[in-house]
């Protein structure tokens, strides 16, 4: 799958390398911080759990047959990920992250509205799990994603483009 464009000035997507480690690392650090707050434990202590995951989470993602991994920039500087498996009938999301300070300013609905063009043109739907108390799930519901299934801890979407051909007839 090639990189594919982003309708939002400034961003850009570029596949992943070997000298992303640590800005991975640290997004992946962010997407902990709230947890890790009431553990009790010291930084140190943190960091080493924070380094355990991140790697098995990395393990896990690269797995994935038929994936690609991006890095998300924003003016040229890095503002999260976003990894991807095709599939014989949709785009699974893997993975989407964006720093803190790039939440809510317009960067995941323009990667997750690319990808939508990416599945359209393809003839895919699009699926993500989420967690279940993830804050992102209000934006994938406006972006028109449906609950397949419920898998407890993780909550299984799909995206079919009716919500989105629907909105423009």
């Amino acid at each position: 799958m090639p990189v594919f464009p982003i309708a939002r000035p400034g961003t850009t997507l570029r596949p992943l390398t070997d000298a992303d480690q640590p800005f991975l690392l640290h997004l992946y650090g962010t997407t902990r911080e709230a947890e890790l707050q009431v553990t009790g434990w010291t930084d140190e202590q943190k960091a080493r759990f924070v380094r355990m995951q991140f790697d098995a989470q990395q393990r896990a993602y690269f797995a994935y047959p038929d994936a690609e991994f991006f890095v998300i920039d924003q003016d040229g500087v890095p503002a999260g990920r976003i990894y991807l498996q095709r599939r014989e009938q949709a785009l699974l999301i893997i993975d989407i992250s964006l720093v803190p300070e790039r939440c809510g300013s317009g960067i995941g609905s323009a990667v997750i509205s690319a990808v939508f063009a990416l599945a359209r043109a393809a003839g895919k739907r699009v699926q993500i799990h989420v967690e279940r108390f993830n804050p992102a799930q209000r934006l994938y519901k406006r972006l028109g994603f449906r609950l397949v299934e419920d898998k407890g801890v993780y909550l299984f979407l799909e995206w079919d483009g009716t919500a989105a051909q629907a909105a423009s007839v």
